[in-house]
């Protein structure tokens, strides 16, 4: 069940929406009224209304957060983004790339809870960083003689079709 990929549930506009219909029971209208007015299922406004009658009004109002609370607060993850913005070699590491098992030791050294590597990614995500892997090309390379060589070189050596092919 659930909601379509990528789909985002607004929980305070539902919780307006179950507080409008309170309201609207309290001024006496039926279940149906209430229906056609919020342009609600009507199985729902019925659900809305037993909640209603058997807990109150303060029944409608939107549960709290669910799931487990983040490990990591948002002061901590201001932290780590500035952490990992000063790069690998602050920290020690002789190469400039970051790996999960890198950023895990950093969040460690720097909040002390430990973060499986496979776990750190996430992390990452939320903080808006992505997969990236370097460009392997040599420093001494040189594009001038590289498009010539693809321009003149290349044509030369190239597999041709035979004539006989066509035949």
């Amino acid at each position: 069940m659930g909601n379509p990929k990528g789909v985002k549930r607004d929980f305070d506009q539902l919780e307006q929406r179950r507080l409008k219909a309170a309201k609207l029971f309290d001024q006496g209208l039926s279940q149906a009224e209430v229906s056609r007015k919020l342009h609600v299922h009507r199985q729902s406004v019925s659900r809305w209304h037993q909640t209603w009658k058997d807990k109150g009004t303060k029944a409608l109002k939107k549960a709290g957060r669910a799931g487990r609370r983040p490990r990591l607060q948002s002061a901590q993850l201001e932290q780590l983004g500035r952490g990992l913005k000063e790069g690998p070699e602050a920290l020690g590491y002789g190469s400039g790339l970051w790996t999960t098992w890198r950023v895990a030791d950093l969040i460690e050294r720097q909040t002390g809870q430990k973060f499986h590597p496979g776990h750190v990614w996430r992390i990452l995500r939320s903080l808006g960083w992505s997969c990236q892997r370097p460009v392997g090309r040599a420093t001494q390379r040189n594009e001038p003689a590289i498009r010539r060589w693809k321009r003149v070189r290349w044509p030369e050596i190239k597999k041709k079709r035979s004539s006989s092919a066509g035949l």
